[in-house]
């Protein structure tokens, strides 16, 4: 299934394309951002990261079926990039996102995430969804357990940061239609 444009209240969550490299080139590469993200991230973030990332990873995966990429825009602001949020049939990792500092805190990723996790369970079909995170990331712990998923492993991993402590949580699709 192709990547559908999402609306939240307050958001258009609009799949991933090619021009988007450009505004993402600007605004990721920040310290705030990619530190609790995967090590595979590489930093500092080079001058062309975000061409590469998204026409080599994120859209290939998006056209074989196995991802889907959306970017966020407030509504007052339906021209700049925000943040990204992606589902992944990847095992152990369903769904990953970030948003520039300036814009958090202000329910925009609880929004995003209500959205895509809705489209993984009820348009996918899929059974669970599964996130990795940092453990020091309390933002993403907090927007974990605010959207009814507990945790079911911890142990290290490298991100950008370093080694750390990680955890993996989980919802099932029972559990999502039943909060």
């Amino acid at each position: 299934m192709k990547t559908p444009e999402l609306e939240t209240p307050r958001l258009f969550l609009r799949p991933l394309s090619a021009e988007d490299a450009i505004q993402i080139q600007h605004i990721f590469p920040r310290w705030e951002i990619v530190r609790y993200l995967t090590a595979s991230v590489p930093w500092p973030f080079p001058e062309a990261g975000a061409f590469h990332y998204v026409n080599n990873v994120a859209l290939p995966t998006s056209e074989n079926g196995t991802a889907w990429f959306w970017t966020l825009r407030r509504k007052e602001d339906p021209h700049t990039i925000t943040g990204l949020i992606c589902l992944s049939d990847e095992p152990d990792n369903n769904r990953g996102f970030w948003l520039v500092p300036e814009w958090q805190r202000k329910g925009y990723m609880t929004e995003a995430s209500t959205a895509v996790t809705d489209f993984w369970f009820n348009t996918l079909g899929r059974e669970r969804l599964r996130a990795p995170k940092a453990s020091p990331n309390l933002a993403s712990k907090k927007l974990s357990t605010t959207m009814g998923m507990r945790l079911i492993k911890t142990g290290k991993a490298a991100y950008v940061g370093g080694e750390m402590e990680s955890e993996l949580w989980e919802i099932t699709r029972q559990e999502w239609n039943c909060r």
